[in-house]
């Protein structure tokens, strides 16, 4: 596959702050790539910078093979659609969809018909004479990414385009863009701090941080496998739990205590004796079991109910959560067993975040019985 969008080493500097930090990125032609994180993390920077907005401080940008760090906006032939929408107010639909066009001088006759092509795929054909406020959130954003496609830009730019449309319309949208993007074969690079939307809609996913790429690559393989602490409890939803543990003296087992028991677990890899780290288990891998059943007892806490599924919280840990297929009879201040499959474990160092690359299985150990106040093993219940 040809390379559309190449990032070597770009760093971007307001005055002393640093806002991106050595990015490299390589993005396929016809690729959708999402840009994720939390607010202030650098991923509208990039885009701005990909755009021609902001110019970088060093390192080196190109699209479709030519280098662009000192190419204009206007000559970058990239299209973006904002969050805003950023349509022109006083003119119509169709007078917003070839106005680029005319600027560039195209006949009047062949711009209306690129525009009427346009609103056939994008379902604005009704529309056209009607004026910006006089369309509904949805329909503006279509009329955004209408006016893009119309130019057959090298890349599309999409700074969190449906954060201002209400919940039911952004899963709507969602779809429409990424439809879009399959029928157009176009390359886009999409910004939301949405991990939903990045999981759903993107081919490859870049997590950041701080100006900095903590992982990118394929949705599942950063949902299977989070590099480090803050990409595991960033994807996913519900986020993973995460719980304190040790690895025992022999190096080859870990403790994880949570209330007053203790659990143990093999460690096919060995592991620096002693060292602090911390297991993450996604709540949807946790299945619930009778008290005295599973490798941990707790007290439920708040139970919520979304029909298809059931999300339940720990009284005395609240930030320790199980999801349930379905419904599920537990209620407020019941004791239920946890078991948990070791294969779904997730383990990080404990001071550096990172990802400690050691898998666990089930011991075979025998297993004392639990007990309370002192943490003692836990039996497992298969899961």
């Amino acid at each position: 596959m040809t390379l559309q969008i190449e990032l070597n080493g770009v760093n971007k500097f307001y005055g002393s702050y640093h806002a991106l930090k050595d990015i490299d990125l390589a993005i396929e032609e016809g690729t959708f790539v999402a840009l994720v994180g939390p607010s202030g993390c650098g991923k509208s920077t990039l885009l701005r910078s990909l755009a021609g907005l902001e110019k970088i401080s060093a390192g080196e940008m190109k699209i479709a093979g030519a280098r662009m760090n000192d190419v204009p906006p206007r000559k970058r032939d990239v299209a973006m659609v904002f969050q805003s929408y950023a349509l022109y107010p006083h003119m119509t639909v169709e007078e917003n969809l070839t106005y680029s066009l005319r600027i560039r001088g195209v006949k009047k006759a062949e711009a209306l018909k690129a525009a009427a092509e346009v609103a056939t795929t994008t379902g604005l054909s009704h529309l056209m004479k009607r004026y910006p406020r006089e369309l509904s959130g949805g329909q503006r954003q279509r009329v955004a990414m209408s006016r893009a496609i119309i130019r057959h830009p090298k890349a599309f730019l999409f700074d969190e385009p449906l954060s201002n449309l209400d919940a039911a319309l952004r899963v709507h949208m969602r779809k429409e863009i990424r439809a879009l993007h399959d029928r157009l074969g176009a390359t886009s690079v999409y910004v939301t701090h949405d991990q939903i939307e990045a999981m759903t809609m993107a081919d490859h996913v870049v997590v950041m941080r701080d100006g900095v790429i903590e992982q990118q690559g394929r949705p599942l393989d950063l949902y299977d496998r989070p590099a480090n602490r803050f990409v595991a409890g960033f994807i996913g939803s519900p986020a993973m739990n995460f719980i304190p543990a040790v690895v025992e003296a022999d190096g080859s087992h870990l403790a994880l205590d949570l209330g007053a028991t203790r659990a143990r677990f093999s460690l096919i890899d060995p592991v620096r004796p002693g060292a602090s780290v911390t297991v993450g288990i996604r709540p949807e891998h946790i299945r619930i079991v009778g008290a005295g059943q599973g490798a941990f007892d707790i007290p439920v806490g708040v139970v919520e109910s979304t029909g298809s599924a059931t999300y339940i919280t720990s009284a005395t840990q609240p930030e320790l959560m199980v999801v349930e297929t379905g419904r599920s009879a537990a209620s407020g201040g019941e004791l239920i067993g946890l078991a948990i499959d070791p294969k779904q474990l997730h383990i990080f160092d404990a001071e550096t975040g990172v990802r400690v690359e050691a898998e666990t299985r089930r011991s075979n150990a025998p297993s004392p019985s639990r007990a309370a106040p002192h943490p003692a093993a836990a039996t497992f219940s298969p899961f």
